[in-house]
């Protein structure tokens, strides 16, 4: 296993429709296996392969609140259905066969690092998917899990969360980003004053 590098907007292969997997090989658990070190190294939720710049139709996912220690999981903080969905969860060629109700979250991505908005889903969700060895399955959820499965599908189709937005509001983001970049953390800020953490 090994990190593969988060692809951040405005890359255009984050533009890009994926195509669906029809070979289930090693190749594709290796994938995954990198997919889900890459989500937890990252602290995410989800990632799609998409964002690493692999162009299929594959989402791995973990919406599991953790305690203050990072080791326990709190499953008193999950709906009943949400409790259900083994996790992570892994889903091939997934689409979405019935949504139900509309709810909103404040969205953020890996791809769009330091910027949150709120994004308007369905409340309830029944997707239909594979696993790593093509078998089908069906999950009916709602909570953060089925807000989570909507945000990643829609990188499948070249779609980001700041897409959702106002037109107005989605331009500012998009032109802050391309002009300034992202926020640099403390800690970056703090390395690069400093001459023996620089690169050049």
């Amino acid at each position: 296993m090994s990190l593969r590098e988060i692809l951040k907007f405005p890359d255009p292969r984050l533009r890009e429709v994926s195509k669906p997997v029809t070979t289930f090989d090693d190749g594709l658990k290796t994938l995954v296996k990198d997919m889900i070190e890459t989500m937890y190294d990252a602290k995410g939720i989800g990632l799609a392969a998409p964002q690493v710049g692999e162009l299929v139709r594959l989402v791995v996912i973990d919406t599991r609140p953790k305690d203050e220690s990072g080791r326990r999981y709190k499953y008193d903080e999950m709906t009943e259905l949400e409790r259900q969905v083994p996790q992570p969860l892994v889903l091939i060629n997934p689409q979405i066969v019935k949504g139900e109700g509309k709810t909103t979250f404040d969205e953020g991505c890996l791809s769009v690092p330091g910027y949150y908005e709120t994004v308007q889903r369905f409340d309830k969700i029944v997707m239909k998917a594979q696993d790593v060895n093509g078998k089908e399955f069906t999950i009916e959820t709602d909570g953060l899990l089925a807000i989570c499965m909507q945000h990643e599908l829609d990188h499948l189709e070249g779609t980001l969360f700041i897409d959702h937005l106002s037109f107005l509001k989605g331009k500012r983001i998009k032109d802050q980003i391309k002009k300034h970049g992202y926020p640099v953390k403390e800690t970056e800020k703090e390395e690069a004053k400093d001459p023996e953490t620089c690169d050049v």
